[in-house]
């Protein structure tokens, strides 16, 4: 992404503020990069390029096999792309995908559809529109020998920026359809990729297994953190939250205890990144910014400000407009 931010002129210093990651650790390997700050650097880069038409899309068709490491060659490898994809789908979590995603087939087509439910919404159409766009230059990819994506679907009305989309990939997406959806011709689906080797698949399924092991470290306060930025929203209870992660409300407070955490520590961290991101980056009055933090009135939300940074939002604002530049003070 901050490569791709570079071809529009948009530093590297531009795309990781606020994210907590030096430009250095982008060339370690070893490094992981957790949810909260991709999604802060996505948010810079919508920021620092809102005239750029499709600009979710066209990001996604810049990731390749190769940029995904183990799992890209478990898709390679595989012995054709319904096969490829199935399997991908097992370690979804080792790919960039935000969305999550299933695979279906019937006697002349298969596919995949992709679930942005779990983004929260003011990022749900760019990282759809992102994770689909990867998912097409895959297919693409590694169907070498003229394989095309028979259709490509989406939910909602058109959006403006829809011919671009077709621009960029040569393909006139289908809008108000059931859901969103890249499909291929079954009999495409089924040819067989030139790289197959059973042997290596089995190896890289053991190694995916690993490393999706090492990825998983933020448990179940992961998934909880997934819940409340995406459909529970911040003022979700814990009610609210259990039978989704089908546990009981008291099974899920002693699991984040051992985990080090609780349900309130969460929501709290949640919500104060949030609140800095809306003072940032929009001018929303600050009983409104409350209410979008399930606040019940502004005066509970200025006292948690005020907890977490020993100022009010307002000053917070000011603070930011003079390093930043003019901003409406509300």
């Amino acid at each position: 992404m901050v490569n791709f931010a570079a071809r529009y002129g948009v530093d590297a210093d531009t795309c990781l503020l606020g994210t907590g990651v030096a430009e250095s650790a982008l060339h370690d390997p070893d490094m992981l990069i957790d949810r909260e700050q991709e999604m802060r650097l996505i948010e810079n880069l919508m920021l620092a390029l809102p005239e750029v038409p499709a600009l979710g899309f066209e990001l996604g068709l810049q990731y390749n096999v190769s940029t995904f490491g183990i799992w890209g060659f478990v898709l390679r490898t595989s012995r054709n792309l319904r096969e490829a994809f199935t399997s991908a789908l097992r370690y979804l979590p080792l790919s960039t995908a935000y969305c999550a995603f299933t695979a279906f087939a019937d006697d002349d087509e298969f596919g995949i559809s992709a679930d942005p439910g779990m983004i929260p919404r003011h990022l749900r159409q760019f990282l759809l529109e992102r994770d689909t766009a990867t998912g097409v230059n895959l297919m693409r990819e590694l169907g070498l020998s003229g394989i095309r994506v028979h259709r490509l679907e989406y939910q909602g009305p058109a959006p403006d920026h829809a011919a671009r989309i077709e621009a960029l990939c040569g393909i006139a997406p289908h809008y108000g359809r059931t859901r969103n959806a890249i499909v291929l011709r079954r009999q495409d689906a089924e040819i067989a990729l030139p790289m197959y080797d059973a042997h290596l698949v089995r190896l890289l399924d053991d190694q995916c297994r690993a490393q999706l092991e090492r990825r998983q470290v933020l448990g179940l306060s992961g998934q909880v953190r997934q819940l409340l930025l995406g459909p529970a929203g911040l003022t979700a209870s814990i009610e609210d939250i259990a039978p989704q992660l089908a546990m009981a409300p008291r099974s899920l407070r002693r699991r984040l205890e051992e985990e080090g955490t609780s349900f309130r520590q969460l929501v709290d961290a949640e919500r104060r990144q949030l609140a800095t991101r809306l003072l940032d980056g929009t001018e929303m009055k600050i009983d409104e910014l409350a209410l979008q933090l399930g606040y019940g009135d502004t005066a509970s939300f200025n006292r948690a400000f005020r907890r977490w940074f020993e100022q009010s939002p307002g000053e917070y604002r000011r603070r930011a407009a003079r390093v930043d530049g003019p901003t409406s003070d509300r």
